[in-house]
This record gives structure tokens, C-alpha cells and sequence, in this order.
């Protein structure tokens, strides 16, 4: 039996990711080699084209990925975790992307394949408790009291901090609270 014919069984004759069963094709999303059904994915052209374009990937054709990266095969779960990390502008994408588990070698089979990855900055995306991105330079307001661990005080509920300074963990900012630098996390702040 050939490669073609093995995914097609596999995938019940539709798109691994989009379940389309229109213009089916063979695709190897790398850097795996081989030709074996293992590394290799049966897509619709329209998520063929979305993977393989330059341009900015369409947000709205990948809401499939919900369904998808649930896969047991980890050729699939590699190309929609790849997807969902190209669409960190989307909130629902991030979430999908936490929400995925990959054994350590499906997880660098797919981290080897980002395009453009040189710097983990580029997909660190820093949100406050309700989604919305948070840049340096914003405005935060604490929306719980935390104790300071070190610093001897309370930062209260309500509390404006200005100029944040985001770095590589999207779960923590920095700031100035009472005079004192100290790092926040970000499920406890809200952009101002």
C-alpha cells in the first residue's frame, strides 16, 4: 500500500485538520524526512495554501485546530500546534496552545519547524486576567491585594502601576509599586 493510500484510510478520506474531503493532497511538514505515513499529513488545498503562504494565516479557517490537535497521530499534532503558535495574536489560539500536551519528541519535531523561530521573544505574548496584550510601557491596575515577599507591604487592590516592563515569561510583568521594583503576576492585573 502507498503513502497516499494509508492516509486516506487513516483519515477517513478528509483533511486531517479541517475534515474538508475536497482537493486531498500528501504533505510532509518537516524538518521530519522520509515519505512514511508517520511523518506525513493528508490536507485540503485550503490548509495546504494557509501553511505553505507567506502571508499572515487566516484566524478564522483554523478554529478547526479545537478538534484537531486532539489527534492521536503526532504528525497532526505537530502541524496544528505549529498553526496555533502562528496565530499568537489571537486569544482563543493561546488558549488552544496551553491547553495541548506534546510528549518532549513530538514537541521539538514541532518546535524545530517554526518559521522564523531566532527568538522565543517573538511568540511571547504577555496578557492580563481578562486577554488583553500587555506591552512595555503600559499601565496595570492590581485587581487583588498580594503580599510583597521581601519588601515588608501590601500591594492593594486597585493599585495603578505605570511603565511595565514585559520580558521572556508572559505570566509575569515588572513594576513599581510603592517605590519598589518588584515582578507581578499577570492573572492579578488588569490593562488600565
Amino acid at each position: 500500500m502507498d503513502i497516499k493510500t494509508e492516509l486516506f484510510t487513516r483519515a477517513n478520506s478528509q483533511c486531517e485538520l479541517c475534515s474538508s474531503d475536497t482537493n486531498l493532497v500528501v504533505h510532509e511538514p518537516g524538518p521530519a524526512s522520509g515519505g512514511t505515513v508517520a511523518t506525513s499529513i493528508l490536507l485540503c488545498s485550503t490548509c495546504l495554501e494557509q501553511l505553505t503562504s507567506c502571508e499572515a494565516p487566516n484566524g478564522n479557517h483554523w478554529h478547526c485546530l479545537k478538534d484537531s490537535m486532539w489527534s492521536e497521530f503526532p504528525v497532526v499534532q505537530v502541524v496544528a500546534w505549529r498553526v496555533l503558535k502562528s496565530l499568537v495574536t489571537h486569544s482563543w489560539a493561546q488558549d488552544l496552545v496551553e491547553q495541548m500536551y506534546l510528549d518532549d519528541e513530538v514537541l521539538k519535531w514541532a518546535q524545530a519547524g517554526l518559521v522564523g523561530d531566532n527568538s522565543s521573544d517573538e511568540s511571547v505574548v504577555t496578557k492580563d486576567c481578562h486577554g488583553a496584550v500587555l506591552q512595555t510601557g503600559d499601565a496595570v491596575i492590581i485587581i487583588k491585594d498580594l503580599d510583597v515577599k521581601g519588601a515588608g507591604f501590601t500591594a492593594k487592590r486597585g493599585t495603578l502601576v505605570k511603565n511595565i516592563s514585559v520580558g521572556d515569561n508572559p505570566d509575569l510583568i515588572e513594576g513599581r509599586v510603592n517605590g519598589t521594583k518588584i515582578y507581578l503576576k499577570t492573572c492579578f492585573l488588569k490593562r488600565a
